[in-house]
């Protein structure tokens, strides 16, 4: 993985060039880890005039949850508690002559901006913007492999939960016996707070789990995700809860399986991120629940669980090939409860079989 790391950095380094800067600090946890592999508390990534170095403020964590620094890469640790890494790099980066030093401006605060400024007041500091976050969008088959381990994780332990008894639980009980499965079959943790949403509640986007208990007649939501080595994927899928589902609930499920399917048949290289969003809501909105739906119906995943790219009416680009996304409708009817269906797939040309469902829980309606 050196190589890759090494690859990842040396793109970064001609993006800064171009600009002007000879030089970067990266201090975006994610975009820490994309670039040198590991991501230790508070750590910064330099990208020096002579050496790259991984600056923080103690010894990195060895847990394999954290991720391995790239060996080729120099540490620097500060010597003493209190010290700020990203301060620290700006002063290295000034020994090593650089005149002007790109910034992740969108993550640092006022404060410590302006510490930076005083230990180098020589030093030029640019912007640079959401750079690294425009290189993670595209996925190679390593990071791939990862969020597909992810999936797996995610579909046995949602395939473990729908074989035992449900009906008495609650939403709060049934996300914590999630989480621990995750966990249990290999993955770091979840990707996020899993939500588990019953009878009024189900449908709900990121719903928070209650006391609820579930009940029979009641539609039944889950969303979940498994992190493992740091990539993030996400599943929901929606069931009723008893032997046969009212016809309401019928109706609406079908309803968001068609749009949900629309939208996985439209994730193609070169489609508009708007089109897919447009092809996913379009039966939902003709069926009069326009004003139930989400302000968009996907996102990119990766080492954060909410990337680019979005798919939302007023996206702008195209999709990529290898670009790992969501699709998930959902619509939610208040007091009634609702449907939810998402997955996560990535972007496939047509001649490499369409696009790659990761996450391959049944969506069928199954009543549990």
């Amino acid at each position: 993985m050196s190589e890759v790391y090494a690859a990842r950095r040396t793109r970064l380094r001609e993006r800064c060039n171009a600009g002007g800067s000879a030089a970067a600090l990266v201090s975006r946890p994610a975009n820490v880890r994309y670039l040198a592999g590991a991501a230790p508390h508070g750590a910064v990534l330099l990208l020096g005039r002579t050496e790259d170095l991984l600056v923080c403020s103690g010894p990195p964590d060895d847990r394999p949850t954290e991720g391995r620094p790239d060996e080729s890469l120099q540490l620097r640790a500060l010597p003493g508690p209190g010290g700020d890494p990203a301060v620290a790099a700006t002063g290295l980066a000034a020994d090593q002559g650089a005149e002007s030093l790109a910034t992740e401006d969108h993550h640092l605060t006022v404060v410590r901006h302006r510490a930076m400024r005083s230990v180098a007041p020589t030093l030029r500091l640019t912007d640079l913007g959401q750079a690294v976050e425009q290189l993670r969008v595209v996925k190679d088959e390593e990071e791939i492999s990862c969020l597909r381990i992810g999936a797996e994780i995610a579909d046995q332990a949602l395939g473990e939960l729908l074989e035992s008894i449900l009906v008495g639980r609650t939403e709060r009980h049934l996300a914590l016996e999630l989480e621990r499965r995750l966990v249990d079959h290999g993955a770091d943790g979840p990707a996020f707070p899993t939500s588990v949403g019953t009878g009024p509640n189900s449908g709900r986007r990121g719903h928070r789990p209650t006391d609820r208990r579930v009940e029979e007649g009641d539609f039944l939501s889950v969303c979940l995700g498994a992190t493992y080595r740091g990539y993030r994927c996400e599943i929901g899928r929606t069931f009723v809860i008893g032997t046969s589902p009212a016809d309401w609930q019928i109706e609406l499920y079908d309803l968001v399986f068609a749009a949900q399917r629309a939208g996985r048949e439209a994730l193609a290289p070169g489609a508009a991120c708007r089109d897919v969003d447009r092809a996913t809501r379009q039966a939902l909105d003709s069926a009069g629940y326009a004003e139930n739906l989400p302000a968009l119906t996907g996102h990119g995943v990766g080492l954060e669980i909410d990337e680019d790219p979005q798919l939302a009416p007023a996206a702008m680009g195209k999709l990529d090939a290898c670009v790992p996304v969501t699709v998930e409708p959902g619509v939610h009817l208040p007091g009634r409860g609702g449907v939810r269906i998402d997955d996560t797939l990535v972007v496939r040309p047509e001649a490499d079989g369409g696009p790659e469902l990761l996450t391959i829980t049944t969506k069928e309606l199954l009543a549990l």
